[in-house]
């Protein structure tokens, strides 16, 4: 099936063929800016913090016999230094023009000397039987695998098993893939049938080892990885401070109808899972997951496509429990969302799976990183009602709270598992099939690819998505019999107008779904996709009690917030209300904007009374209308401008005092128009 051999993501098997770093290229737009930062900023600034806080040093601390007291870092420090590593072996696959004369250009000496450098620092600490960690093991350490709920053992290996994978796939076989082999090695000889039978308390190793089987062809690290699926479930872990449901050890994955427990957990499990089935044709367990997420997409999901509402234990809520002021929404539950969609869009097709990727990728991940690169937020927050304090630039920061974008975590999953996803991002623009060509993504960029026969296919592809809602799709190379070109029509498209203009100008009506065109094409002509790109009003679910009496905005992917900086005289985003009976215009071209009816009041005349409760039926005296027009920005870029107060979901002027504003605000009417961290790692 597999005709790339760069690849993140390589099934043998599944409705789509992914495409390779080999065979997509993103030339310009927003991505490109994201990931021309993510290569020539952020790979070196996160080398430059694991220096400075000592996680690099661990490894040489381990081989010189001193890290018993030297070592630095939580347990599963090791899995940010392998993670780096992916991330530098997938943009070494890279040929980004944009990159050229940089001094980071991927492929250059520069990039591959640092990888080298910094494997060369890893290799000394792995044993001789292939076990590698240096937070376990060791002369006055705990022993291998004395703590399998929260130790992290496996998850470090399987992040290392990863990294050696990206390397042999965008370079050949080098010393990393070497290391990552025996640690797999190691791996299925201790946890393999009579050996221990247990799983690791945060999954990971399972989708590592069943990329190593793609890569290798030996059955032994899938069989190992269904072990491990197989084997979660049956109270293998201890209960811990959450519970089993917070290891995903409470329910056999096959049995499980929904996402529960930490998010990050659950969502790495699930893509194993997926990963898995496809690769042994369960069916069984492929359609388990399916409905897992489907559960979890209709009740457990924010606005934004983030996951978890719990900050104590980083964990999904229950069904509908989903408060914005409140939402934990962890950077890296978003990249393992985007890891697990696009999985079960490979396996099956479906374009639904592609529409949450693309709303995770532009609302999450997107907005973790500062535009400079060098910050980074954790969690994600849909309401900030205080302004934060900036972080202090030397130190590292408690990764719970969301005022500020921080340069560094005392547990830092998010900056890394950023730049390994940047990295791999034009993998996740297209796929194959034997009928043609599938666009997920949209950005520009240079595709080639040959479909079965050797049929050679080529196309450049020119857009403003998202600030646009044109897609122009240009044939450089065509075979000479005819093949089809989809194009995925948004489900947030529903009920505007969206057109499919084909190359002979025959312009047609398109619904959320495929778009496709099938014919026999010559190399310059265009197929032209027109996607409604307007803002638009959004409502929730009444089952949402925390956002009832509000709503929120969207511009094609883009969820849009209110920002405290754009509000006169100094008042906080809790002053506003919204009139949802206009409609939403975009703000002066070019600048990103949106203007929505509403008015401002001053927090003082709303906090004068003694007790903040009264009688329903009586009525309420209000201060008078003051129309205005209210300027929201994309929610990826809020707190770019400093310290502000910020909400997604807004106050609706015509609210009525019985229904709350994100569980908190009286939901007056306003009338007239317009917490601490938890202790693990993602």
């Amino acid at each position: 099936m597999v005709t790339s051999t760069v690849l993140p993501v390589a099934p043998t098997r599944g409705r789509l063929r992914p495409l390779g770093l080999d065979e997509v290229r993103i030339t310009g737009g927003f991505w490109a800016r994201r990931r021309h930062t993510n290569t020539t900023v952020t790979l070196d600034h996160c080398r430059d913090w694991m220096d400075r806080v000592g996680w690099t040093g661990n490894f040489r601390a381990a081989v010189e016999g001193r890290i018993d007291r030297d070592r630095r870092g939580r347990e599963f420090a090791d899995s940010e230094v392998y993670k780096l590593l992916e991330a530098m072996a997938w943009e070494a696959a890279n040929d980004d023009p944009a990159l050229r004369g940089t001094g980071a250009v991927p492929g250059s000496a520069p990039l591959d000397a640092k990888i080298s450098a910094l494997t060369d620092l890893v290799a000394p600490a792995q044993d001789p039987d292939g076990y590698l960690s240096t937070a376990f093991g060791r002369p006055g350490q705990p022993a291998r695998y004395s703590d399998l709920a929260e130790g992290h053992e496996l998850y470090c290996q399987g992040h290392l098993v990863q990294a050696g994978v990206a390397q042999a796939r965008a370079r050949g076989e080098g010393e990393l893939a070497k290391i990552a082999e025996r640690a797999a090695d190691h791996v299925c000889a201790t946890f393999g049938p009579g050996g221990v039978e247990a799983v690791c308390g945060h999954p990971q190793i399972e989708s590592a080892l069943v990329e190593l089987a793609r890569l290798t062809g030996r059955q032994r690290y899938l069989d190992q990885a269904a072990l491990f699926v197989d084997r979660r479930g049956h109270g293998t872990l201890d209960e811990g401070e959450f519970g089993r449901a917070y290891f995903q050890d409470d329910i056999p994955v096959r049995g499980a109808t929904v996402l529960r427990g930490h998010a990050v957990r659950a969502l790495y499990l699930a893509a194993g899972a997926v990963d898995v089935a496809v690769e042994t044709g369960d069916a069984e367990l492929l359609a388990a997951v399916v409905r897992q997420w489907e559960a979890a997409i209709a009740r457990r999901t924010y606005l934004t496509g983030g996951m978890g509402s719990h900050h104590r234990d980083e964990s999904f809520g229950a069904d509908f429990v989903l408060p914005p002021d409140r939402a934990y929404s962890e950077t890296c539950a978003g990249v393992a969302s985007v890891m697990l969609g696009w999985r079960l869009l490979l396996a099956t097709g479906e374009p639904r799976f592609a529409d949450l990727v693309e709303r995770t990728l532009f609302n999450v991940v997107a907005t973790s990183p500062s535009e400079d690169g060098r910050s980074f937020f954790y969690a994600n927050t849909l309401h900030r009602r205080h302004r934060g304090v900036a972080p202090r630039a030397d130190v590292d920061s408690p990764r719970a709270d969301s005022g500020l974008r921080a340069p560094w975590f005392a547990v830092s999953c998010c900056p890394t598992n950023v730049a390994r996803t940047l990295a791999q991002l034009p993998a996740y623009l297209a796929t194959a099939d034997d009928e043609g060509v599938q666009l997920h993504q949209y950005a520009d960029a240079d595709i080639a690819t040959s479909l079965p026969g050797g049929r050679a296919v080529a196309l450049g592809v020119r857009t403003d998505y998202p600030s646009g809602g044109t897609v122009t799709v240009r044939i450089v190379r065509s075979p000479a019999g005819p093949w089809t070109l989809s194009l995925r029509v948004p489900a947030w498209a529903a009920g505007a107008p969206a057109w499919l203009v084909d190359p002979d100008g025959l312009r047609r009506p398109v619904t959320p779904g495929p778009a496709t065109v099938t014919r026999v094409f010559r190399p310059g002509e265009e197929v032209r996709l027109d996607l409604p790109v307007a803002p638009r009003w959004i409502h929730a679910d009444p089952r949402v009690d925390a956002v009832r009496g509000t709503v929120a905005v969207q511009r094609g992917p883009l969820v849009y917030c209110a920002e405290s900086v754009d509000l006169p005289d100094g008042h906080e985003v809790d002053a506003i209300r919204v009139d949802p009976s206009t409609t939403p215009e975009d703000g002066p071209a070019g600048d990103g904007t949106v203007v929505v009816a509403g008015e401002v009041t001053a927090r003082a005349g709303r906090s004068e009374a003694a007790w903040p409760y009264e009688p329903l039926d009586r009525p309420t005296a209000q201060p008078p209308a003051d129309p205005t027009g209210i300027v929201l920005v994309p929610y990826h870029s809020w707190a770019g401008r400093g310290p502000s107060t910020m909400r997604v979901w807004l106050p609706r002027a015509d609210d009525s005092p019985q229904a709350p504003a994100d569980g908190t605000d009286t939901g007056r009417r306003a009338g007239g128009r317009p917490d601490g961290p938890s202790l693990t790692t993602g």
